[in-house]
């Protein structure tokens, strides 16, 4: 089994000034990937923007995001993804996601009349831009434009792009297993983590489809120290128990633990991410290199 473990940088590794410093030092400690996320009202900016820098100052690491591609036009975000590909030298890593689904995010993207199925209609763009990648001439219409004989260059160097998938309730390990190449869950426990793997493999086997045993991966939270409340609240809320036990991971020790208890799960793939995100003031360079103490001798 192939262990994979990718870094999600703070604020602070962020600033237009310390980004470059942040992807040498990620790529020289060994963390296989760089991991940015989507949120459209946050603070940290477009991740597309900003795999294009990390593309042009790395030459190893494998550049991954999770992508709301609800609010954008579909053809662009194709030719977009594509051609940071193409920039990558094919290092493109992809797992979309509906957003957050906060009441503000959904009117600001399009979607705040009852009815429109974001998780749905995300799977409708995937099956767009699929097409194009492969180099079909698309005639469709979706979310509001109309494409009428359109093909999309440049392709993507990598054949297929893949696109993995979220999400912990049955219906979105169904979608999973139904169209995408992967799973990325996030706050869930080991025994969830390795239930939902199984649910996804004997699902997609029944489809008649084949979903790599290997692409199966968690977010995980982690904290140097045992974190505040505030820090923990928007994590409780996911979570029908509000138990984070075996969800954030705290100190090394704890981080390594938790890993361990979802390979031997199943679970292969981990996006570390540091609980204080958003805080300006995180020593980034202190926290790769714990992260990469606890845990890179595992990475093969």
């Amino acid at each position: 089994m192939k262990v994979r473990f990718a870094a999600t940088p703070p604020a602070a590794a962020l600033a237009p000034d310390v980004f470059p410093a942040y992807l040498e030092t990620l790529e020289e400690i060994g963390f296989d990937t760089l991991w940015l996320s989507d949120i459209p009202l946050g603070p940290l900016g477009d991740p597309l923007v900003q795999l294009v820098v990390a593309a042009q100052c790395t030459r190893r690491i494998k550049l991954g995001a999770n992508v709301v591609p609800l609010g954008r036009n579909p053809l662009w975000l194709a030719k977009q993804l594509a051609q940071i590909d193409q920039i990558s030298d094919g290092r493109l890593l992809l797992s979309f996601v509906p957003g957050l689904g906060a009441p503000a995010e959904r009117a600001a993207l399009g979607y705040a009349a009852e009815g429109r199925n974001r998780s749905a209609r995300t799977e409708a763009i995937m099956g767009l831009l699929r097409r194009w990648w492969a180099g079909e001439s698309v005639r469709a219409d979706c979310e509001g434009f109309t494409y009428d004989d359109i093909e999309v260059h440049p392709r993507p160097r990598q054949q297929p792009l893949e696109i993995w998938l979220g999400g912990k309730a049955r219906a979105a390990l169904e979608r999973v297993a139904r169209a995408a190449d992967g799973w990325l869950t996030s706050a869930v426990t080991p025994a969830e983590a390795a239930d939902g793997r199984r649910t996804i493999l004997q699902t997609a086997n029944r489809l008649g489809r084949t979903i790599d045993e290997e692409h199966f991966g968690i977010s995980i939270p982690y904290s140097e120290t045992e974190p505040n409340e505030d820090a923990l609240a928007a994590l409780r809320a996911r979570r029908a128990d509000r138990d984070l036990s075996e969800v954030v991971a705290v100190g090394r020790s704890g981080l390594r633990h938790l890993v361990q208890a979802h390979l031997d799960g199943g679970i292969s793939k981990f996006v570390l991410r540091p609980l204080a995100a958003l805080d300006a003031s995180l020593g980034w360079r202190d926290d790769l290199e714990r992260m990469a103490e606890a845990l890179l001798d595992l990475q093969c």
